[in-house]
């Protein structure tokens, strides 16, 4: 197997991620995010599986999982500290040459892993945008999460993407980058609670 040089490296993501979890009061769990229907507890659960799910998609672990429910009732107890934990294992995982080589498969779904590294930033960058949206937290991206991200999103289709992705949404002529990424998820930046 060949392997290649990472693309981008995941730790602001994770750092931002992290901080924006440690900042989420348990009287917010309830609280609705972005994502219809979903409430703060339901996502940090999703977060929870998809950072496994996005790290066994580094070392090649085909987990043969479909991908991870948003059901309140997957919270683990202990998220403070697993969900911290597996964003530092996913950094190192994406942080090794032969994660970027080759396919690999997250949730039921194969692609390359250079694709897949792709979802797993837009993953986090955009749910820890949620999160923070949700609890009225601070939040913002980089130039180069932003290059990735609109790359990725460039290819989705404007009618959205089921289970993924709503319809994109209408921004200002002036919006900012990051407005028009989060309008190509489906998500209006001025989502308020």
């Amino acid at each position: 197997m060949t392997t290649a040089a990472p693309a981008f490296d995941f730790a602001v993501a994770a750092d931002r991620m992290a901080t924006v979890v440690a900042g989420i009061g348990d009287d917010q769990l309830t609280g609705p995010t972005p994502c219809p229907g979903v409430s703060v507890g339901a996502l940090l659960g999703h977060v929870a599986g998809l950072t496994e799910a996005f790290r066994q998609a580094a070392t090649k672990e085909v987990s043969g999982s479909q991908p991870p429910e948003v059901a309140a009732s997957e919270l683990p107890a202990d998220w403070r500290t697993l969900i911290p934990a597996r964003l530092d294992a996913l950094v190192a995982a994406w942080r090794e040459q032969a994660a970027w080589a080759g396919e690999t498969e997250a949730g039921g779904v194969t692609a390359p892993a250079s694709a897949m590294a792709a979802v797993a930033l837009d993953e986090l960058v955009i749910h820890g945008w949620d999160l923070a949206r949700a609890t009225g937290l601070p939040y913002d991206v980089t130039p180069g999460e932003l290059e990735v991200l609109e790359g990725f999103l460039a290819e989705m289709p404007a009618e959205g993407t089921p289970g993924l992705f709503g319809p994109v949404q209408p921004v200002a002529a002036d919006a900012s980058r990051f407005d028009r990424v989060l309008a190509r998820t489906g998500r209006r930046a001025d989502w308020i609670a």
